[in-house]
């Protein structure tokens, strides 16, 4: 009897200790690192999964959004590689701008291998605009008068040269047969600016986002010829058709993620993979998602450090073809 007991006591410990080794995963201290100035769109991601977490009882305390300005998020990178590798409080944003400076040499000695990657939660796309009274009514047209006299067409963006707006205009270069590096490329700051300089005839074409150009597009300031995204996008923006639909195998999804360190434990990781895929999975996380203006674009654990690794890859082959 009291063998048969001891046994029982035994068997209880060892459940207690699983659960409790399973509890202890959670973070105590929940952060999430911007690797910019508040408002930007770190920030944004951050705020995402800060509240969606919340919301959905994923933590129990909330989440603290910390910022780190420098590099486009190049700063933050290698903070959390060599002071925060194995913190399983902290998640740190990302997007696929990291991926591309990544592919670029842009964050220093590190490579997309030095981070765990966790999980996208949305996305935006990429979009081509011309000026309201543009004589160009499709993404055909533009590239057939951009392929007749590259020289006439200024593509404006908000970002440097190999910023993803600039690569979004090297893909019309592309599109049309002309070496992306001959565009006449305007780098502006944001994409109000984009605007402005599209409104005031400065500049033919633009390289934005759907969720920011999209408003000035139902406004009637800008035309939006086509989207860089695999279907057409929802609500607003459905009468506008896919690059793909006019004829150009053009895809750019801006998405919006988030990284672990490298030496995170196991426990940590695991439970933010289970945390954000039964958080994406609610009412309340759709309506933070729609509320920041991304769509519908999901990757968590395995399947979203695949995506990373991929689009390093993609990035590395268009930069070099592109002449950075």
């Amino acid at each position: 009897m009291i063998h048969t007991m001891m046994k029982m006591l035994a068997g209880a410990a060892v459940v207690t200790l699983v659960a409790g080794g399973s509890a202890m995963a959670e973070p105590t201290k929940p952060e999430c690192l911007a690797g910019a100035k508040p408002g930007g769109g770190f920030d944004l991601t951050c705020r995402l999964a800060a509240n969606a977490l919340l919301a959905t009882k994923k933590i129990s305390e909330p989440m603290a959004v910390t910022y780190m300005e420098g590099g486009v998020g190049a700063v933050a990178y290698n903070h959390v590689i060599g002071k925060r590798g194995s913190d399983g409080n902290l998640i740190t944003a990302a997007s696929s701008g990291s991926a591309l400076l990544i592919a670029q040499g842009k964050f220093g000695q590190y490579d997309e291998n030095a981070v765990r990657w966790l999980g996208a939660l949305g996305a935006d796309y990429g979009v081509i605009v011309v000026a309201a009274d543009s004589p160009y009514k499709s993404m055909a047209e533009l590239v057939e008068a951009y392929k007749a006299d590259p020289s006439s067409f200024a593509i404006a963006g908000g970002g440097a040269v190999g910023s993803q707006d600039w690569m979004k205009g090297s893909l019309i270069a592309k599109a049309a047969g002309h070496e992306p590096k001959d565009m006449r490329y305007v780098a502006l700051e944001g994409g109000g600016a984009v605007l402005t300089a599209l409104e005031g005839g400065h500049v033919k074409i633009g390289a934005g986002d759907a969720a920011e150009m999209g408003k000035h597009h139902v406004a009637g300031k800008v035309r939006i010829l086509a989207v860089m995204s695999p279907d057409r996008l929802p609500g607003e923006l459905a009468e506008i058709p896919t690059a793909k639909e006019a004829g150009f195998d053009i895809e750019w999804p801006v998405w919006r993620g988030y990284y672990v360190g490298k030496d995170v434990s196991a426990a940590d990781y695991d439970f933010w993979v289970k945390a954000l895929e039964e958080m994406s999975k609610t009412p309340e996380f759709a309506k933070e998602r729609q509320d920041r203006g991304l769509f519908e674009f999901t990757l968590i654990g395995q399947a979203f450090d695949d995506r990373v690794k991929a689009d390093v890859a993609k990035f590395k082959t268009l930069a070099k073809e592109a002449g950075l």
